[in-house]
């Protein structure tokens, strides 16, 4: 066999892409194992755990977590095996082609590259769809399920599924061919103007996604007039947020997982609150009494979703409420909204750089089996997706440091607005609902938390206060 060294540049990077890819998933495979490991061998509550995590408790998250960790074994192994067969065999230039086939049948040649490419793109997340759809059944309707999670049925899972499809197509077909477009055009300094489309894209999708976007898939409805909608809109004046609206999304349809956000640009901001996450709205705590409404809106919903489970309390009170509320304005009002926004603009624009400085470079499209053109598109799927991988991945890393820290800002923050207690308490209350357990190894915790572990949060919120 010819030594390595002694290979042309193309194979020297196809095989340093499946070697990096493979190590990547080694590391991963092994943090993963270390942390099955305390799953499977912490079976009694810790003594600092005593007093914030009963037995039984404890015991669910620790099977809810190792299932999930067991499954995500085996997901990530079919995943990274996928993704090698589909190099080794020449899936993508496969793919080209057979893009270039169908849009010939148009009366499109290879001269209209980004019809083309827009054939291909849909086609790959087509297939992306129909493989990853068997992983995400088994994990709605077997772990989430089993552990009282799930809330959908499957055609509504499947209905949800195509919906899901239908919109990331309609958005990601035009961005994509304006992308496309803008490079072509853009001459020597195209990589500005593309970063430039692309933040234009972010913040308009950012501002869009909650009030256009995400109610095709969930129902939201503003916070009623009452004790908590004062509270809220008080809370934020005194801080000088500029809240507009507050809504709760029906997040119960799909899961009883918890969450809330804000969103919004400038002094246009509003606060998101999953039903959920409140312990006198949610539908989970209601003992088959009628959900507000009636008649064919409550028997349409009954249909697409399965019956709520009775005498299932979650979810926090409103004292611990504003509490979570006032962790995530932390975030607001510390920055990190804004220092996130530029880390990743920072980052878009290195990219686009790197990619002009790399896009002509064709042992790099050989590599991948494309020999006589150089798409565009395929140039930013390798460059972008094969290329970058290990910057990405010290990037992620550095990311999940930081976001802990922030975590850790943000809960100071709630705590200087004398919210301590009840963050305390609601914490303690997600963690529970969410099944959330609170061992983990710390090479593990260290590499994947992009939230410190509860009980180094709690520790922070009852120790002495920093600046």
């Amino acid at each position: 066999q010819e030594p390595i060294l002694a290979l042309p540049v193309e194979d020297k990077i196809f095989y340093a892409v499946l070697v990096f890819s493979w190590t990547v998933y080694i590391w991963e495979a092994y943090l993963a194992y270390r942390q099955r490991k305390i799953y499977s061998t912490t079976t009694h509550v810790p003594t600092e755990l005593g007093k914030i995590m009963d037995s039984e408790t404890f015991e669910k998250s620790r099977l809810y977590q190792l299932d999930k960790s067991n499954f995500g074994f085996w997901s990530g192994l079919y995943s990274e095996a996928e993704g090698t067969l589909i190099l080794l065999l020449g899936g993508i230039p496969f793919l080209w082609k057979v893009s270039g086939i169908l849009t010939a049948r148009f009366g499109f040649g290879p001269e209209y590259e980004i019809s083309q490419s827009l054939v291909f793109l849909m086609l790959a997340t087509l297939f992306s769809a129909l493989t990853g759809l068997p992983w995400s059944l088994y994990s709605t309707f077997v772990i989430e399920e089993k552990h009282g999670f799930n809330q959908q049925t499957v055609g509504f899972f499947l209905k949800d599924a195509l919906k899901k499809f239908a919109v990331t197509q309609c958005i990601l077909l035009p961005v994509t061919s304006l992308l496309l477009y803008i490079i072509k055009i853009g001459g020597d300094y195209f990589f500005i103007y593309a970063w430039l489309f692309t933040l234009i894209v972010s913040l308009i999708l950012v501002t869009i996604y909650a009030d256009y976007i995400a109610p095709l898939f969930d129902k939201f409805t503003p916070l009623p007039d009452g004790e908590l909608k004062s509270e809220i809109e008080s809370m934020s004046k005194s801080i000088y947020f500029p809240l507009t609206k507050i809504y709760v999304v029906e997040g119960s349809k799909r899961s009883s997982h918890s969450n809330a956000y804000f969103y919004g640009f400038f002094k246009n901001k509003r606060i998101v609150l999953f039903d959920t996450l409140l312990e006198d709205y949610s539908p989970l705590n209601k003992s088959g009494e009628k959900e507000p409404g009636t008649g064919e809106e409550n028997e349409a919903a009954g249909n697409e979703s399965k019956p709520k489970p009775k005498n299932k309390k979650q979810g926090c009170s409103n004292p611990e409420v504003l509490a979570v509320l006032g962790h995530e304005l932390g975030h607001w009002k510390l920055g990190h909204t804004v220092k996130n926004i530029v880390i990743s603009q920072m980052n878009s624009f290195l990219c686009f750089f790197l990619f002009a400085v790399l896009i002509g470079r064709k042992e790099l499209f050989m590599a991948f089996g494309f020999h006589d053109t150089q798409p565009t598109l395929i140039g930013l799927m390798i460059i972008f997706q094969f290329i970058f991988s290990p910057y990405n991945e010290l990037l992620s890393f550095c990311l999940t440091v930081l976001s802990r820290r922030f975590e850790f800002q943000a809960d100071a923050f709630a705590r200087n607005m004398g919210r301590s207690s009840e963050l305390y308490s609601a914490l303690i209350k997600l963690n529970k609902d969410n099944l959330g357990f609170p061992v983990a190894d710390w090479l593990f915790s260290m590499w994947h938390y992009s939230h410190p572990p509860l009980l180094e949060r709690l520790r922070a919120l009852t120790g002495p206060k920093q600046d």
